[in-house]
């Protein structure tokens, strides 16, 4: 089984292009802004999801919880 691992010390804009299928189940948590256009490419490179958690008020267990659920492994 391929492993998909999200290394939450990466940037949101290295884990969604290694992970293209990451961008809809980070806009069902709750991080909507990740699909307008350009948001992924400037904000999203120094944008962690633990800080993008944490700005947004979204519980980072859940988001582990969540990503879990859907297939991947949290580091």
């Amino acid at each position: 089984m391929n492993s998909k691992t999200i290394d939450l010390k990466l940037s949101v804009f290295q884990l969604c292009s290694q992970y293209p299928e990451l961008i809809p189940v980070m806009k069902d948590l709750g991080f909507t802004d990740i699909v307008k256009p350009g948001m992924l490419q400037t904000a999203g490179r120094f944008m962690t999801i633990p800080k993008g958690a944490a700005m947004k008020g979204i519980d980072l267990e859940l988001v582990k919880a969540t990503l879990r659920e859907r297939g991947f492994d949290v580091a």
